[in-house]
């Protein structure tokens, strides 16, 4: 059993689940039952409940102890008892039934419309009568007051068959060329067919005059709606004396009140498909109405939905047990399912067991399933130019998209795209000019992507298929040009090889030899093959002046290494190159800030430190070469001298300060920053030492070419 619910109504699908081969015995059936979890769970609500192949319509006796379906492969009839949970008799029958009802109270009387014009009555025992009536019949309905049957069909007579008399009587003729249904209202007994112009007709029995006439198919179409073709009327039902639906073939059903010529209410099931059922369900006010897809229940007064129900399989037809929630549906499936819906009333008498298990059913998950909306994504709303409608009330969250409304979904399409259909026949056209085109001689034309790549394929196809027609057991291979598994890669610009990449340059020489050697040996096979043909004798020996097969593979495999070899020194010289020409662009882009005024200070700082530091020792790291003391000695000069002298030498020599290390290259940009007592110390010093400079004498002129100066004699120093 299935539980899902549609609009917080709750529904149940008995019929779901596994069915069991009739063919098993009982032992292997406990055996599965005991091991299947599906088949413990499911519910066979009656036995046998399903037809051979498909069930074409259903129908419940007015004492609903008896449930009729009428199926095929081969045409038959099944009764099932209620009250046994059972099939009662299953009768075979000539040909397939259109249409059938049930006269009486229980199976004692039935009729059945056959595909060929046949009408066959079967009574308690089984089958009693078989007449025919003048043309293709569609459906039929009886007159009880009058016991006449009324056939509609492919003519525009309605045939008329008195069951009393045992004799056809006058036709009523209508003005439509076919009609397809027909209904008789219950309570006056007023006599209405469907025609395919999309018309309906109401003739009194009593006088066998018309009495009204509906355009139900102008009334059918609304504003913005497409029209294909004119609807016709699928399916008629009256209800209570003034009511009546109408069904179109293009998914609308419309209530008439039969003293008004327009619709009460028009509701559109939104799939374009004709509808093939209509019921009415008194206690809450509800239609119920189905056509292939899905089942709609809706109130009659609003035209607002209830809920829905959307099989697996196609539908067919649909009865409502009298009375109860239980719905009955004959499909395109061997199956026929059973749902009932506790919100539409109770549990029939001979299943009130259901109610008590809905009711332990009701905490349990079930599935959650939007009608009449349509699930976009936020893509899809930016496509149709909807991404303002987010947040307001059009749209519904729900997962990773919204749910919108379909009506509102259609027309902003149509209105997006209003040249759908001329594309979409372009298409088509475009794919019939090449499925002829297929039929020409073809020339072969190089792909958009990857060309060098398939222009090597299609020579090497066609050196393969040289070699292999000259093999009479040959088989050629597929070509991966015309797999449709390596199409993409012919299509897709993302699949285009890159020749200037690292890898396709490393491998291309390995590629391009072994393609080499292929070509060779398949020449050389095929000089084989030609040699042993004209001269089957001396094929040991090698022709003179051509070096073995074993000295040309070697000599190939020297030549491919050498090839990777000079690939390899290529790609190391252009990475060096693009390292050097990286830090070019970096000293370029670097900005040294150093004030003039510390330059000597720094650097005497320097010295100083170096006068008084200690002997260093200096550890080559890993990674590094050492070159001579030379260098050291270099550097121990560079270092000595100030920041901006080695500066301008870095900058005469075009080098930077960068330092390469195992996670790459560094350089590091700094300025020196000096507290603000320092700064006024050296501010100090500086106006001193310039103070200093202005009141300096010179003492050039106490100089005397006599003497030395004062103290000295002119016998010298120490001497009297």
């Amino acid at each position: 059993m299935q539980v899902s619910s549609v609009n917080d109504v709750k529904i149940y699908n008995l019929s779901y689940g596994k069915s069991l081969p009739e063919w098993l015995s009982d032992r292997k059936k406990r055996q599965l039952q005991k091991k299947d979890v599906e088949i413990q769970r499911r519910i066979e609500l009656i036995q046998d409940f399903e037809m051979p192949t498909v069930c074409t319509s259903i129908k419940v006796s007015r004492d609903g102890q008896f449930i009729l379906a009428a199926g095929t492969y081969k045409p038959r009839i099944r009764c099932y008892d209620t009250y046994q949970l059972s099939l009662k008799f299953e009768r075979c029958l000539d040909s397939d039934v259109v249409a059938f009802d049930i006269l009486s109270d229980d199976y004692s009387k039935l009729v059945f419309l056959h595909c060929d014009r046949y009408v066959e009555f079967h009574s308690q025992h089984g089958h009693y009568y078989k007449t025919r009536i003048p043309k293709f019949g569609r459906d039929f309905s009886y007159h009880y007051p009058s016991c006449d049957l009324y056939f509609v069909g492919a003519s525009s007579e309605v045939f008329r068959l008195n069951l009393e008399q045992g004799r056809f009587l006058n036709s009523l003729q209508t003005d439509a060329v076919e009609n397809n249904v027909c209904d008789i209202n219950p309570i006056h007994h007023l006599f209405a067919t469907g025609s395919s112009e999309g018309r309906v007709e109401c003739w009194d029995p009593r006088v066998r005059n018309r009495v009204g006439k509906l355009d139900c198919a102008l009334s059918s179409l609304a504003e913005g709606t497409e029209v294909q073709a004119l609807p016709s009327i699928s399916a008629l039902k009256f209800n209570s004396s003034l009511t009546m639906a109408v069904g179109t073939t293009t998914g609308q059903v419309l209530l008439y009140d039969l003293r008004s010529s327009q619709p009460l209410l028009v509701k559109d099931h939104l799939y374009n498909l004709p509808i093939n059922s209509l019921n009415f369900h008194n206690q809450l006010d509800l239609v119920v109405s189905s056509d292939s897809k899905i089942i709609k229940i809706w109130n009659k007064d609003t035209g607002k939905l209830f809920s829905s129900i959307q099989p697996q399989t196609n539908i067919n037809s649909v009865c409502v047990y009298p009375n109860s929630g239980m719905l009955f549906t004959a499909n395109e499936d061997p199956k026929m399912n059973t749902f009932y819906i506790p919100a539409l009333g109770p549990a029939p008498r001979w299943c009130s067991f259901l109610d008590n298990l809905t009711e332990e059913l009701e905490e349990s998950p079930e599935s959650t399933v939007y009608d009449d909306y349509k699930f976009v994504t936020r893509k899809d709303l930016e496509n149709l130019g909807l991404s303002h409608l987010i947040g307001s009330s059009l749209l519904r969250a729900y997962m990773h998209g919204f749910f919108m409304d379909i009506r509102l979904y259609h027309k902003v399409k149509s209105m997006v795209n209003p040249f759908a259909y001329e594309e979409y026949r372009k298409d088509k056209i475009r794919q019939k000019i090449e499925e002829a085109r297929t039929q020409r001689v073809q020339v072969k034309k190089l792909p958009k992507v990857n060309k060098e790549l398939a222009l090597k394929l299609m020579e090497e196809g066609d050196d393969e298929a040289e070699v292999v027609s000259r093999k009479k057991k040959g088989k050629a291979l597929p070509s991966i040009l015309g797999d449709d598994r390596f199409k993409v890669m012919f299509e897709n610009p993302d699949y285009q090889v890159d020749e200037q990449s690292e890898e396709f340059r490393l491998l291309n020489p390995i590629v391009s030899k072994v393609g080499q050697k292929r070509k060779k040996k398949l020449r050389l096979l095929a000089q084989q093959a030609a040699v042993s043909e004209q001269v089957p004798e001396d094929n040991d020996e090698e022709p003179e002046g051509r070096a073995s097969s074993e000295e040309e593979s070697s000599d190939d495999d020297k030549s491919w290494v050498e090839e990777v070899r000079e690939q390899r020194r290529l790609l190391r010289q252009e990475d060096r190159d693009r390292r050097r020409q990286e830090r070019k662009d970096a000293d370029r882009n670097t900005v040294l800030v150093e004030r003039e005024q510390n330059g000597g200070e720094e650097s005497s700082n320097v010295a100083e430190s170096k006068k008084t530091s200690q002997p260093q020792f200096y550890q080559i790291k890993a990674g590094e070469e050492f070159r001579s003391f030379n260098d050291m000695a270099r550097k121990q000069k560079l270092q000595k001298t100030s920041l901006e002298e080695r500066l301008k030498l870095e900058e005469h020599s075009e080098t930077s300060g960068m330092a390469d290390t195992a996670v790459g290259s560094k350089q590091l940009t700094f300025t020196l920053k000096k507290s603000e007592q320092q700064k006024k110390q050296q501010q100090a010093e500086r106006e001193h030492h310039e103070e200093r400079k202005k009141l300096r004498r010179s003492a050039g002129h106490l100089s005397s070419s006599r003497g030395r100066g004062r103290g000295w004699g002119g016998r010298g120093r120490g001497r009297h």
